[in-house]
């Protein structure tokens, strides 16, 4: 890997210490190369048309944004479209490359993925949105995330957490008075859960990006918090997924289905599916992150049911880390023909009062605070974490795009009993060194 590949990365003691800031602040058709104008009527102003697609936890904070964007601005009509992150991953990727894709975008911070903004800025795909006036209040720890060769590529309206969504009611119903805050706590509330005749984790892992939930949650803890220099080391050479505390992750992942505290065929079953079954009291907890809360909040009778805690993946609870990354953003095909325009909407989504509104839709942490900025309750008990037990998702620091999709699959084979441990390290492995 290039030392300029390994300067974009932020360390996690870089994360830590912007982190601590913030706890005291308390899919569809693409557009075609031609431009997309429809002609005036009435000698009036011709009306530019853009075209999105996202993934779905961007569905509420888009549909607010773009119609009070469209109130300041009747010129530009944008019309988005959603798909599973999968697909994205694919199919917007693969009109990027041909130079057909939609003039904005679904991109996912720092590197790690196929539409992650170090892969597709470096392949000249993304538009430069260094000169737009947010982007000077980027805290220093994030930079890594947005921008490769110090020029800014991504928007993204702040930071999520991954941790146990849980149903109030089904804790109530088990007896179970608070969250647990160690990893033996947490297997005995499951426990409890289990002899209640509840689900205690709703698993949906035939949806891909939700196989690597619970390992992302429990790695801060088995990994960084004895070694917070570890991915430093894996990217020298001296370290990797089979030497370290990923191996103990995956024992404790394998540990939970093999005391049946998951629903019946994880890999059959959807996150739409898991989402329902904790908003409905059928499960009591999923391994989710925050971003997607709002999610299972409109699929219960009273939302309000719905919090979230962090999963305790140490037997001491000082011991416990948090993993807590950029929000999925968007951004400017670099290539569209209504770049500008394109740029322009994403300059509006910087606006203090638009971060906020993004940020409050997802449960989000806001990239930049003032005095009206909100976090929501539910992520409030991770704050204490930020200081210095969080680390940015894992994904963000790996050198391609291969070891995700890996990471995936090894999951799914792991609960299907297809494969070992020591094989699902190995195949990582050799992905990252690739």
């Amino acid at each position: 890997m290039t030392d300029l590949l390994h300067d974009a990365r932020v360390s996690r003691g870089q994360f830590l210490r912007m982190m601590g800031g913030l706890a005291a602040a308390a899919f569809a058709t693409a557009c075609s190369t031609r431009p997309q104008t429809s002609a005036p009527s009435g000698g009036g102003q011709a009306t530019t048309e853009l075209k999105f697609i996202g993934v779905s936890d961007q569905k509420a904070p888009m549909d607010q944004l773009v119609a009070a964007y469209q109130k300041a601005k009747p010129s530009v009509r944008i019309t988005a479209s959603y798909a599973p992150t999968d697909q994205v991953q694919t199919s917007v990727r693969t009109q990027l490359g041909a130079g057909n894709a939609p003039d904005l975008h679904v991109v996912y911070p720092g590197n790690g993925s196929a539409m992650s903004m170090s892969q597709i800025a470096e392949a000249g795909l993304l538009a430069d949105l260094s000169a737009q006036a947010w982007t000077r209040s980027i805290p220093e720890g994030f930079k890594p995330a947005f921008q490769l060769d110090g020029k800014t590529y991504i928007h993204s309206a702040g930071s999520s957490v991954i941790g146990a969504v849980y149903n109030k009611k089904a804790f109530e119903q088990a007896g179970v008075e608070a969250p647990p805050t160690t990893w033996s706590e947490f297997l005995s509330v499951c426990d409890r859960l289990k002899k209640a005749g509840l689900v205690p984790l709703a698993l949906g892992a035939q949806t891909p990006w939700v196989t690597q939930l619970i390992t992302y949650a429990l790695v801060p803890s088995t990994v960084y918090a004895k070694d917070p220099t570890f991915d430093d080391k894996q990217l020298a050479g001296q370290t990797s997924f089979a030497q370290s505390g990923w191996r103990e992750a995956m024992e404790m992942y394998l540990e939970l289905q093999k005391r049946g505290f998951f629903n019946d065929n994880p890999n059959g079953t959807t996150f739409e599916q898991q989402t329902s079954m904790v908003a409905t009291g059928k499960a009591a907890m999923a391994v989710q992150v925050s971003a997607v809360l709002p999610d299972f909040r409109k699929a219960a009778s009273t939302p309000d049911d719905l919090s979230m805690f962090p999963l305790p993946g140490a037997d001491d609870a000082a011991s416990v880390w948090i993993p807590a990354g950029v929000v999925v953003g968007l951004g400017a095909a670099a290539k569209g023909a209504n770049v500008e325009e394109a740029k322009a909407f994403i300059d509006f989504l910087g606006k203090q009062e638009n971060i906020n509104a993004w940020a409050k839709s997802i449960a989000a942490i806001p990239l930049v605070q003032d005095a009206s900025s909100t976090i929501d309750p539910a992520v409030e008990s991770f704050l204490p974490f930020t200081k210095d037990r969080a680390v940015p998702f894992m994904d963000q620091r790996w050198p391609n795009a291969e070891v995700q999709p890996v990471h995936f699959a090894v999951i799914q084979e792991l609960l299907a009993g297809e494969s070992t441990i020591d094989e699902a390290l190995r195949k990582m492995d050799e992905a990252y060194q690739k």
